[in-house]
């Protein structure tokens, strides 16, 4: 290495410090709710060769993901200061309503390095409004799908592209506002790297990102290391349903740990379904991940040396690795949770691991005349070694904020007449799994609304002897729903979704 641990600090924290400030500027500007109060987006810094130099502390399950869409764009063979845009879950996306800008850094007169910023758009075309069906069956139905297209020049937006994508969408002004907060934050981010270059040298930066790699990876090794004796850990985990069928969908993974690295084999996981919780490789392996960095002490910078320590082992055409074009919309969501959460399992009791979380992201999908809606909802963490699992968070792969009350029943023509702590749904235990939320929603005009939710039969474990915390619920007026779902609110009716409570940890007394 040729930095020493204050360098290596130093320039970490540049690097991030440059993803961190283009998910502000997309936050600061973007028109969408789902963006601008939830922060439903996330932020990256590549090398010109696509290796992950920093990310901002934004949504695992994007993050995770982005170096296939880096892959995606360099296959491309852009220009400096091209930007690309991308939502194509088996070209370098997740799924559709998560649309990905990929920026070539113009660096004199060469390519040095990518800007990615991820956002939801609460529409994307598709069958139904929010574009998040609850029983798809085709990719087709889930929107406009856009494999990597160039989106803009040094010289500006393509405005025959972006003429494209608004024609598909039902809220254009809104698409039209976030994509443009997007490219903003792409170029923030260029101008940045080129700042820090033009202070610090080139060759300066170069060896940097160099010594956080090796680093990154060194001490990611370390702590698996100390965290779980080499060895082979296994578990299943289930599904409930894919929305087209109802039966469970079993998860099946073994982890194999040996000197620090981690091969993560999903064989004897169930096939891909008719369904929607089919799920992109890339996703599968961002759930990965996450688990890692859950692994790994929190002063470690999260780069790709801490990508090298794992490898996922996925069969094509399984549940884990789906094939074009198998609908995604809830692998994304719902099974990249599951996946965390069957990593937890089969790790938990050797690395003592939390209890599982609420395990969902509790999907409310609404829309109406020029409107659409989404968001997930917090739930239970699980308990641990540490204490009590907090309550009424977003946990796993999401990372998102609450949309406030206020702006929600400014924006749309709803009211919402709950939002409480689900008292009691967390597991007991030593540590006791923190508890749901509550969330009743009442219409005042016709509604299209999709839930996908999970967690509604199979509670969150416990581990160490804690209990399971609560499955949720769904409820329309005084009728129980199943956990996915679509129809029409009248005005008057009343949605009540109560979140998952997290599992406890270790026996109570």
């Amino acid at each position: 290495m040729t930095l020493d641990a204050i360098g290596l600090q130093v320039m970490a924290h540049a690097f991030a410090g440059i993803a961190e400030e283009m998910g502000a500027l997309l936050v600061a500007s973007a028109l969408s709710p789902n963006v601008r109060e939830r922060r439903d987006s996330s932020a990256a810094l590549f090398t010109d060769d696509g290796v992950l130099i920093a990310q901002a502390a934004h949504i695992p399950v994007h993050l995770g993901a982005m170096p296939e869409a880096v892959a995606a764009v360099r296959g491309m063979r852009p220009d400096p200061g091209d930007t690309f845009i991308l939502n194509d879950p088996y070209t370098g996306g997740t799924h559709l309503p998560d649309i990905t800008m990929v920026h070539a850094i113009q660096l004199g007169d060469a390519i040095g390095g990518y800007t990615v910023v991820r956002a939801h758009h609460s529409d994307v075309g598709g069958s139904t409004p929010g574009s998040m069906p609850s029983s798809s069956r085709e990719l087709f139905e889930e929107g406009l799908i856009i494999p990597p297209t160039r989106w803009a020049t040094a010289q500006g937006v393509r405005a025959d592209i972006e003429r494209l994508v608004l024609a598909n969408v039902r809220t254009p002004d809104i698409r039209r506002g976030d994509l443009a907060a997007q490219h903003a934050a792409c170029v923030r981010g260029a101008d940045r790297l080129r700042e820090l270059v033009a202070r610090v040298g080139h060759d300066h930066c170069v060896g940097a990102v160099a010594d956080l790699l090796a680093y990154a990876e060194q001490r990611s090794r370390e702590a698996v290391a100390r965290a779980v004796a080499d060895g082979v850990y296994e578990a299943d985990d289930y599904l409930e349903g894919d929305g087209v069928t109802a039966g469970d969908l079993t998860i099946r993974v073994r982890v194999t740990v040996r000197g620090g690295g981690m091969e993560v084999d999903f064989t004897g996981t169930d096939p891909e379904g008719p369904g929607n919780v089919n799920c992109p490789l890339a996703v599968t392996r961002s759930a990965v991940l996450f688990v890692l960095r859950c692994l790994v002490d929190q002063d470690i910078p999260t780069n790709g040396g801490m990508h090298r320590v794992v490898s996922v082992l996925a069969p094509p055409g399984s549940l884990v690795n789906a094939r074009w074009p198998r609908a995604v919309a809830a692998g994304n969501v719902e099974t990249s949770q599951r996946i965390a959460d069957v990593l937890f399992l089969a790790l938990g009791e050797a690395a003592k691991l939390p209890a599982q979380g609420q395990g969902t992201m509790n999907n409310v999908v609404m829309g109406g005349d020029g409107w659409t809606y989404y968001e997930t909802l917090g739930g239970g963490q699980g308990g641990s070694a540490r204490g009590p699992g907090p309550s009424g968070v977003h946990v796993g792969m999401s990372n998102t904020r609450n949309t406030p009350i206020e702006v929600f029943e400014m924006e749309y023509p709803l009211r919402i007449e709950r939002y409480a702590l689900r008292d009691g749904s967390g597991g007991a235990g030593r540590a006791a799994g923190g508890d749901g939320v509550v969330r009743a929603y009442r219409a005042l005009a016709p509604i299209h609304v999709s839930l996908i939710t999970e967690r509604r039969r199979h509670a969150p474990r416990g581990t160490q002897g804690g209990s399971p915390g609560k499955p949720g619920r769904n409820r329309l007026n005084d009728e129980e729903l199943a956990g996915r779902a679509a129809w029409t609110m009248r005005p008057g009716d009343l949605l009540t979704i109560e979140t998952p409570g997290g599992g406890g940890w270790g026996a109570d007394g």
